[in-house]
């Protein structure tokens, strides 16, 4: 049996959530970040959370909320270790039914828009809050840390010509002119 890539589950049951909705606050554990340090490709995962606020939505939920961490990166100019804070808002739908929204609209509600993102599908009647935290932390993640202040210069050129080749000609030149 080939082993799961999300590790940390936090499985809320739709008909857990009260019609008045359900606060959660979630802190995943040491060991789940260590994986998922290794998963994200960062040098070490200190801190994992996340704050979510549920409602339901006739048979499907609504999570809304944010993703807190703190990552362990290197950084891309001076490749020295850092330390980045990330926060990731979090506003998902989850329904049943992939017709839900055409139903919505049939019932005389006003149709989605084209920015807003279609339902997710709701599995079992259970929404996996850990993995959609990792889910959030893992598009997050900036793929090319830099320390703060720190400026990218490219190397100046030895020779001082104005085109990539000008080095190769210049030796060119002194061993000889290379006519052939």
């Amino acid at each position: 049996m080939e082993k799961s890539t999300n590790s940390w589950t936090v499985p809320v049951a739709v008909e857990d959530v009260p019609e008045a909705g359900l606060h959660l606050e979630i802190e995943a554990p040491t060991a789940i970040r260590t994986e998922l340090a290794k998963l994200a490709g960062l040098r070490e995962l200190p801190r994992l959370a996340a704050v979510f606020d549920l409602t339901r939505q006739g048979a499907g939920v609504h999570v809304s909320g944010q993703v807190n961490a703190i990552l362990g990166q290197t950084c891309i100019v001076t490749l020295e270790p850092m330390e980045s804070e990330l926060a990731e808002a979090v506003d998902v739908t989850f329904s049943p039914s992939v017709s839900a929204p055409a139903a919505t609209a049939a019932e005389g509600h006003h149709a989605k828009s084209d920015d807003e993102e279609p339902p997710e599908p709701l599995i079992g009647g259970t929404v996996d809050l850990g993995a959609l935290a990792t889910e959030f932390l893992l598009l997050g993640i900036d793929p090319y840390p830099r320390k703060p202040g720190v400026q990218f210069s490219p190397p100046e050129a030895e020779n001082g010509g104005d085109h990539p080749f000008a080095a190769l000609e210049g030796l060119k030149k002194r061993l000889g002119g290379g006519q052939s």
